[in-house]
Parts: structure tokens; sequence; C-alpha cells
């Protein structure tokens, strides 16, 4: 899906940043706890469905908004606002990214100096973004086998890659087209700039 087939949807505080910008999200979910009644009201006025929560339930806003957006079968989904503020919010929502990869959907925590995505074993290729020159690559499960990086200041071959591990952090292409792979684990590909 191309971004002009984007759909966007608000998580509590997240559809006042969407309505500023004037875009109508297709759903809105949350507790709506860090907004005005005087918002909420003005929500329910938009063309949107708002599914509401008690603030007191067993998933956060964004899991809950997450599992719709599952349902709605989508190629990509990329995650805004989803770091910067609580740090125990922060890691869960990387966890969070752990969903997308059990349904194969790509997805993605966007934010002012990086990209984060998790991938299961494979080979994939990465191009040079200029906005995002550093490369690192964080073990998820306990251990990486078979981590090999190809056109990388630091390349590796066959190496493991274990949890506490600051091996592969801060890595940069040195060509415009580098490839990693890895044979088990999962693995935090995080694209970052300064």
């Amino acid at each position: 899906m191309g971004k002009e087939n984007a759909i966007f949807i608000g998580v509590d505080e997240g559809i006042l940043f969407l309505q500023k910008r004037k875009i109508v999200p297709a759903a809105a979910f949350g507790d709506f706890d860090s907004i005005t009644d005087e918002d909420i009201t003005a929500l329910k006025d938009e063309q949107m469905a708002m599914f509401t929560f008690e603030q007191e339930k067993d998933m956060t806003d964004l899991e809950l908004a997450l599992q719709w957006a599952f349902e709605q079968d989508p190629d990509r989904i990329e995650l805004y606002g989803a770091t910067g503020g609580r740090l125990d919010h922060e890691l869960i929502n990387m966890q969070l990214l752990k969903q997308g990869l059990d349904r194969g959907i790509e997805t993605v925590i966007i934010d002012r100096t990086n990209e984060v995505m998790m991938k299961n074993p494979g080979h994939y290729s990465l191009e040079h973004d200029e906005r995002y020159p550093y490369i690192s690559f964080i073990p998820f499960s306990a251990e990486v086998k078979g981590i090999t990086l190809e056109g990388f200041k630091y390349p590796l071959d066959q190496a493991e890659l274990v949890w506490g591990s600051t091996l592969c952090i801060s890595n940069e292409l040195v060509t415009k087209k580098g490839t990693y792979s890895f044979e088990d684990g999962i693995i935090m590909v995080v694209r970052s700039k300064d």
C-alpha cells in the first residue's frame, strides 16, 4: 500500500496530533485519559469509528489499536509517537513489533531520529539512507546465530550475537546497498541519526 492509500488511526492523545494536521483518522482508540472532555465531544462529531476503553484494562491503547490494524490486512504498519515518553511504554511498544512479525506484516516504529523494525531469520538488503546513517542490530531473542553483514564499515561473517552484547551497535554502510542475514533468532534493526 502506498502512502496515498494510507489509513490513519489515532491512539489517545495522538488523535489531537492528527487533527492539528487536518488528518481525519479512520478510527480512534483509547481511554482518552490524556485529552479533555471538550476534545472528546469534538471527536464524536468527526466521521470516524471511536473505540473507547476503560483506563483499567489488560492491553494498552496502542495494542488495542494494533489488533484492529492487523485485522485490516495491511502490507505495512508505521507507528508514530511510540517513543520518547515513559520508558515502560517505550520498551513494550518495541516488543509489540513482534506481533506484526508473527503475522507477516512489516511493523515499524518511527520517530524523529530512528526507525525500528524486527526481523526473523533470512537474507535482507538495506539501501543507504542519509536520514539514518547508523544501523544497529540488537538481539530480541537470547541469541542470534550466523549473522553476516556485507557492505558495512564493520562486516561480520557467521557471528553470534547475544543479549547484552554491543557488537552490532552503530554500524554504517560503506556501499550504496548492503546486506545482512542470520540463521536463527529474532533481531531488531534500528536505523538512527544523531
